[in-house]
């Protein structure tokens, strides 16, 4: 029985060793990911709601000219009531209800005016970029090309350049957040993959370092109790 427990003993302390710094990082980053509520890190204050939709005549179908439709929908943004026609192939385009025409694609301008218009804090515009739909942002994490409206206190609201709608807010706090969640399911790289090789070992070495705990407490008070008779 001795043999037995000095073995577990052993193995315990190996395990320990190597599975320390990770649940060091899981305890760490679990209490910062809880330290702020998660309204606040996702920045659901800092838009309004679109206003509702009012119209004095009833909308003009889009001029599209025999491409195929998948989905039509009337959507408010700053300069009014706009068509989001989400075309068969995947792409997506505006379009004026008042008259039925196609838009011209979302520019930079466009954007900001977006930005601004639902934006309910007091910081400013201080750079607009384009991001690319094959490599986006990692904070994006959508394969779409949008203008991405940096402010500056550091929050980035980014715009879909087809349909002009907000489609992600991320604030300094979110990114520090999205940071300790990488390092919480041990993927950095695109912080999504919590079934990676790397945390399923770790969990499974943590797992067998408290089974053989609860195997060697049991062993060791009946040491102690034969000690004392």
């Amino acid at each position: 029985m001795g043999a037995v427990r000095s073995r577990l003993r052993r193995w315990h302390v190996w395990l320990g060793w190597i599975v320390g710094i990770p649940i060091l990082l899981w305890i760490v980053s679990g209490l910062i990911m809880i330290a702020r509520p998660i309204e606040v890190v996702r920045g659901t204050d800092l838009l309004r709601d679109p206003a509702p939709i009012r119209m004095t005549a009833p909308p003009v179908a889009p001029n599209i000219g025999g491409i195929a439709v998948k989905q039509l929908q009337l959507e408010q943004r700053a300069a009014g009531p706009r068509w989001v026609v989400a075309l068969a192939d995947g792409s997506s385009r505006l379009a004026d209800p008042a008259d039925g025409r196609l838009l011209p694609v979302v520019s930079a301008a466009d954007a900001v005016r977006e930005v601004a218009t639902l934006y309910r804090g007091t910081a400013k515009a201080a750079k607009v970029t384009r991001t690319d739909p094959k490599k986006p942002p990692l904070e994006l994490r959508r394969e779409i090309a949008t203008w991405r409206v940096a402010m500056d206190d550091g929050t980035h609201f980014y715009v879909d350049a087809a349909t002009g709608a907000i489609v992600a807010r991320r604030t300094g706090w979110w990114r520090f957040y999205d940071l300790m969640w990488g390092l919480h399911i041990m993927d950095l790289e695109t912080r999504e993959d919590a079934h990676n090789p790397l945390l399923i070992g770790f969990g499974l070495a943590a797992l067998a370092m408290a089974v053989i705990a609860l195997i060697q407490l049991p062993l060791t008070i009946r040491r102690r109790r034969r000690s004392k008779t």
